[in-house]
């Protein structure tokens, strides 16, 4: 008997003693890397951060691996406000609320998405066309896009009142995945909306679940239903897309862009961009913004476009994917069905002419 309660409690001393690691670890890791702290720094200052989380992060994967085949997926952390869910990892009820009570300044540019819609690509197009093709993400300029552009609703990134004044005209360009009827509306500012196809946009948020959290992100059919319900992370697809439509239909200040078209016409895209900025580019610059912010440039220098910071599962990288316009080819026939009707259903009463931006809604 003794030696049974010596070994009971000899394997009590190593769960308490990992748990308790593994809590210093995440804990240190969340401090390293919040808002500008790992964004802000230098390239060399990044890796020596990733590389500590790849050492020291082991003990702290191997428990989460062991929670995650525990949970399955069944309990997703999440942050709400005003109807609408975020994990809660990337943001909190008060950087939501405090994002709903912005003020928009003159010239702030709000790039919106629902998440893994070209969120990234836009934000660079953006931030080129501000700095007319001069823009400079390094050690010597910006540092990376997430020290440009804060993210208004979560704790990564830049603040917002830290952001760096952009371009000849000093402007801020602004994250968020907001749904119009939350985001702060002005009329001194400009929106631009990116939309992409509803399964794509599943199979680059299933990627990336997985990127980050590893054995705790929801498993496939888990993930699924989320997608198709009101627990979406900042709400669900069809409604997203509608509110900002409405947006874009009643504001002359807010422009609508499909993903698929700048996949398919990058300079045409680019150009409309400039133009509802009302900043005026030569043919020289543009076709540096074109460079710039072209999938194969942007893949070089991932370093600098990665959309989250690193966690004890994404220290390796692989933020950019694929880019390509036809995710949803990587997705199997009943989950293509599911979402498609799931959005045509939801769909039907509002004024988005689905059958112009995606007919296969319509068709399926």
């Amino acid at each position: 008997m003794t030696i049974i309660v010596a070994v009971l409690c000899g394997a009590l001393l190593i769960v308490v003693t990992t748990s308790a690691y593994s809590a210093f670890c995440l804990h240190r890791i969340v401090r390293m890397t919040r808002g500008n702290a790992y964004f802000g720094r230098t390239r060399a200052e990044r890796r020596a951060i990733k590389a500590y989380i790849e050492e020291h992060g082991a003990v702290a994967r191997g428990v989460l691996s062991i929670l995650g085949k525990v949970v399955r997926g069944r309990f997703v952390p999440v942050a709400s406000y005003a109807g609408i869910t975020a994990p809660s990892f990337k943001c909190s009820r008060a950087t939501l609320e405090r994002a709903f009570r912005f003020e928009p300044e003159d010239g702030d540019v709000f790039v919106a998405t629902q998440m893994k819609c070209g969120t990234t690509w836009m934000q660079q197009i953006v931030y080129e066309i501000l700095m007319h093709g001069h823009g400079n993400l390094g050690d010597d300029g910006h540092r990376h896009i997430c020290a440009v552009s804060p993210w208004i609703e979560s704790f990564d990134n830049v603040d917002i009142d830290d952001a760096p004044r952009l371009g000849r005209n000093g402007r801020r360009v602004i994250k968020t995945h907001l749904p119009a009827s939350l985001c702060p509306y002005s009329a001194r500012a400009k929106y631009v909306y990116v939309t992409r196809h509803p399964v794509s946009c599943f199979a680059s948020t299933l990627d990336f679940s997985i990127l980050l959290w590893g054995p705790l992100s929801p498993p496939p059919p888990r993930l699924l239903e989320i997608f198709c319900s009101r627990r979406m992370w900042w709400g669900p697809w069809p409604a997203h897309v509608a509110g900002w439509w409405e947006w874009s239909r009643r504001y002359s200040n807010v422009l609508f862009v499909r993903f698929e078209d700048m996949r398919a016409d990058l300079p045409a895209v680019a150009a409309a961009v400039a133009r509802f900025l009302g900043e005026d580019l030569s043919e020289a610059e543009l076709g540096e913004v074109v460079r710039k912010s072209d999938f194969a440039y942007m893949k070089e220098r991932e370093e600098l476009f990665e959309m989250s910071p690193p966690t004890p599962f994404s220290v390796v990288g692989g933020f950019l994917k694929s880019g390509r316009a036809d995710r949803y080819r990587d997705t199997d026939d009943a989950t293509r069905r599911r979402i498609i009707e799931y959005c045509r259903r939801e769909l039907e009463a509002t004024g988005v002419p689905i059958a112009e931006l995606y007919p296969d809604i319509v068709s399926a």
